[in-house]
Protein backbone atom coordinates (compact mmCIF):
# COMPACT_ATOMS: atom_id res chain seq x y z
CA UNK A 1 0.00 0.00 0.00
CA UNK A 2 3.20 2.43 1.10
CA UNK A 3 4.77 1.19 -2.37
CA UNK A 4 1.38 2.44 -4.40
CA UNK A 5 1.15 5.76 -2.53
CA UNK A 6 5.03 6.44 -3.58
CA UNK A 7 4.62 5.56 -6.89
CA UNK A 8 1.37 7.98 -7.21
CA UNK A 9 3.25 10.64 -5.54
CA UNK A 10 6.52 10.08 -7.92
CA UNK A 11 4.04 10.18 -10.72
CA UNK A 12 2.43 13.27 -10.09
CA UNK A 13 5.92 15.00 -9.51
CA UNK A 14 6.87 14.23 -12.43
CA UNK A 15 3.94 15.71 -14.38
CA UNK A 16 4.49 18.81 -15.66
CA UNK A 17 2.72 21.93 -13.71
CA UNK A 18 1.16 24.65 -15.35
CA UNK A 19 1.26 28.24 -14.33
CA UNK A 20 -1.60 30.86 -14.06
CA UNK A 21 -0.49 31.60 -17.75
CA UNK A 22 -1.35 28.18 -18.68
CA UNK A 23 2.04 27.30 -19.63
CA UNK A 24 3.29 24.21 -18.63
CA UNK A 25 6.90 23.82 -16.98
CA UNK A 26 8.67 21.01 -15.65
CA UNK A 27 8.86 20.00 -12.26
CA UNK A 28 11.86 21.32 -10.53
CA UNK A 29 13.34 18.46 -9.10
CA UNK A 30 11.77 14.62 -8.69
CA UNK A 31 12.03 13.20 -5.36
CA UNK A 32 14.98 11.32 -4.70
CA UNK A 33 14.46 7.29 -4.53
CA UNK A 34 14.25 5.47 -1.01
CA UNK A 35 18.27 3.82 -0.98
CA UNK A 36 17.86 0.13 -1.29
CA UNK A 37 19.15 -1.43 2.00
CA UNK A 38 20.20 -4.54 0.97
CA UNK A 39 21.31 -5.46 -2.54
CA UNK A 40 23.32 -8.69 -4.04
CA UNK A 41 26.35 -8.17 -5.10
CA UNK A 42 27.27 -8.37 -9.31
CA UNK A 43 28.67 -11.90 -8.65
CA UNK A 44 25.66 -13.33 -5.99
CA UNK A 45 27.59 -14.03 -3.38
CA UNK A 46 27.02 -11.69 -1.29
CA UNK A 47 24.32 -9.57 0.36
CA UNK A 48 25.31 -6.12 0.92
CA UNK A 49 23.44 -3.87 3.82
CA UNK A 50 24.89 -0.41 2.41
CA UNK A 51 23.43 1.31 6.08
CA UNK A 52 25.36 -0.99 8.13
CA UNK A 53 28.23 -1.10 5.98
CA UNK A 54 28.27 -5.05 6.08
CA UNK A 55 28.31 -7.96 3.73
CA UNK A 56 26.66 -11.10 4.20
CA UNK A 57 27.20 -14.15 2.76
CA UNK A 58 24.23 -14.82 0.91
CA UNK A 59 24.81 -18.65 0.85
CA UNK A 60 25.04 -20.71 4.26
CA UNK A 61 28.04 -22.40 5.49
CA UNK A 62 28.26 -25.91 3.17
CA UNK A 63 26.44 -24.48 0.68
CA UNK A 64 27.84 -22.40 -2.11
CA UNK A 65 25.73 -20.02 -4.96
CA UNK A 66 25.53 -21.62 -8.59
CA UNK A 67 24.76 -18.50 -10.31
CA UNK A 68 20.97 -19.46 -9.21
CA UNK A 69 20.36 -20.49 -6.09
CA UNK A 70 22.63 -22.42 -2.81
CA UNK A 71 23.14 -25.40 -3.85
CA UNK A 72 23.92 -28.30 -1.21
CA UNK A 73 22.77 -28.67 2.32
CA UNK A 74 23.99 -26.27 4.69
CA UNK A 75 26.35 -27.99 7.84
CA UNK A 76 25.88 -27.56 10.94
CA UNK A 77 28.27 -26.46 13.99
CA UNK A 78 28.21 -26.31 17.40
CA UNK A 79 29.72 -22.55 18.95
CA UNK A 80 33.25 -23.38 18.94
CA UNK A 81 32.76 -24.91 15.52
CA UNK A 82 31.12 -21.75 13.80
CA UNK A 83 34.04 -19.84 15.41
CA UNK A 84 36.72 -21.70 13.84
CA UNK A 85 35.09 -21.69 10.65
CA UNK A 86 34.48 -17.95 10.96
CA UNK A 87 38.16 -17.91 11.44
CA UNK A 88 39.40 -20.36 8.74
CA UNK A 89 37.29 -18.78 6.28
CA UNK A 90 38.98 -15.45 7.26
CA UNK A 91 42.36 -16.75 6.86
CA UNK A 92 41.55 -18.49 3.57
CA UNK A 93 39.89 -15.85 1.85
CA UNK A 94 41.76 -13.20 3.65
CA UNK A 95 38.54 -11.09 4.58
CA UNK A 96 37.35 -10.86 7.90
CA UNK A 97 34.45 -13.07 8.20
CA UNK A 98 32.90 -13.38 11.35
CA UNK A 99 29.66 -14.93 13.24
CA UNK A 100 27.11 -11.82 13.40
CA UNK A 101 25.73 -10.49 16.46
CA UNK A 102 22.47 -11.63 17.53
CA UNK A 103 21.16 -7.93 16.55
CA UNK A 104 22.40 -8.33 13.06
CA UNK A 105 20.83 -11.55 12.84
CA UNK A 106 17.44 -10.50 13.71
CA UNK A 107 17.65 -8.05 11.32
CA UNK A 108 17.36 -10.05 8.36
CA UNK A 109 14.26 -11.61 9.25
CA UNK A 110 11.11 -9.78 7.92
CA UNK A 111 8.41 -9.84 10.58
CA UNK A 112 5.71 -8.02 9.07
CA UNK A 113 5.78 -10.87 5.70
CA UNK A 114 3.27 -13.36 6.20
CA UNK A 115 5.04 -16.16 6.81
CA UNK A 116 7.65 -13.81 8.36
CA UNK A 117 11.76 -14.95 7.88
CA UNK A 118 14.11 -13.74 5.96
CA UNK A 119 14.14 -12.55 2.09
CA UNK A 120 14.46 -15.73 -0.20
CA UNK A 121 15.66 -13.77 -2.99
CA UNK A 122 18.55 -12.40 -0.99
CA UNK A 123 18.63 -15.17 0.75
CA UNK A 124 17.47 -18.00 -1.40
CA UNK A 125 16.89 -21.85 0.42
CA UNK A 126 17.65 -20.51 3.91
CA UNK A 127 15.79 -22.46 6.28
CA UNK A 128 13.41 -20.55 9.12
CA UNK A 129 15.72 -22.12 12.08
CA UNK A 130 17.81 -21.16 14.64
CA UNK A 131 21.16 -20.04 14.08
CA UNK A 132 24.44 -19.04 15.66
CA UNK A 133 24.87 -15.53 16.69
CA UNK A 134 28.16 -14.25 18.38
CA UNK A 135 26.55 -12.57 20.95
CA UNK A 136 27.32 -14.09 24.37
CA UNK A 137 26.07 -11.39 26.58
CA UNK A 138 23.00 -8.96 26.98
CA UNK A 139 22.22 -5.56 28.47
CA UNK A 140 19.42 -6.31 31.10
CA UNK A 141 18.56 -2.59 31.50
CA UNK A 142 18.43 -1.36 34.90
CA UNK A 143 16.57 -3.30 38.08
CA UNK A 144 15.05 -2.62 41.31
CA UNK A 145 16.97 -3.65 43.49
CA UNK A 146 14.58 -3.64 46.05
CA UNK A 147 12.48 -6.43 44.25
CA UNK A 148 12.23 -9.23 45.92
CA UNK A 149 12.67 -11.42 42.69
CA UNK A 150 15.75 -9.42 41.12
CA UNK A 151 17.67 -9.94 45.16
CA UNK A 152 16.89 -13.41 44.73
CA UNK A 153 18.63 -13.86 41.31
CA UNK A 154 21.53 -11.67 42.54
CA UNK A 155 20.46 -9.12 39.65
CA UNK A 156 22.04 -5.72 39.15
CA UNK A 157 21.14 -4.34 35.78
CA UNK A 158 23.70 -3.26 33.33
CA UNK A 159 25.57 -5.86 31.40
CA UNK A 160 24.93 -9.30 32.30
CA UNK A 161 26.80 -12.57 31.28
CA UNK A 162 23.43 -14.88 31.35
CA UNK A 163 25.25 -17.95 29.51
CA UNK A 164 27.76 -18.92 31.65
CA UNK A 165 30.58 -21.30 29.96
CA UNK A 166 27.85 -23.64 28.17
CA UNK A 167 25.27 -21.23 26.49
CA UNK A 168 25.58 -18.94 23.43
CA UNK A 169 23.09 -16.55 22.05
CA UNK A 170 20.75 -17.86 18.92
CA UNK A 171 18.05 -16.08 16.55
CA UNK A 172 15.21 -18.05 14.90
CA UNK A 173 15.46 -16.53 11.33
CA UNK A 174 11.47 -17.47 10.94
CA UNK A 175 11.01 -15.59 13.64
CA UNK A 176 13.34 -13.28 14.69
CA UNK A 177 13.67 -14.54 18.44
CA UNK A 178 17.15 -14.96 20.16
CA UNK A 179 17.48 -17.25 23.02
CA UNK A 180 20.29 -18.77 24.86
CA UNK A 181 21.03 -22.59 23.59
CA UNK A 182 23.19 -25.14 24.52
CA UNK A 183 26.56 -24.27 23.29
CA UNK A 184 26.99 -27.96 21.89
CA UNK A 185 23.76 -27.96 19.84
CA UNK A 186 23.89 -28.14 16.10
CA UNK A 187 22.77 -25.20 13.98
CA UNK A 188 23.25 -23.42 10.39
CA UNK A 189 25.71 -20.19 10.37
CA UNK A 190 25.55 -17.66 8.43
CA UNK A 191 28.95 -15.10 7.98
CA UNK A 192 29.29 -11.86 8.03
CA UNK A 193 31.70 -9.23 7.32
CA UNK A 194 33.17 -5.10 6.97
CA UNK A 195 31.97 -3.93 3.58
CA UNK A 196 33.51 -2.39 1.66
Amino acid sequence: MLALAALASGAAQAQQDEDEDGEAHPPASAPAAAPVRMEVSEDGTLVIDARSKVAWSRCLEGTRWNGKTCAGLPRLFTRSEAQAVARERSQAEGVPWRLPRATELRHLVQRRAVPPGVDSVLFPSSPGTWHWSSTSRIHTGSVNMYNYGNAMQGSTGGVANRMGTRQGWAVDMGSGDSAPVHKDSALPVRLVRPYP
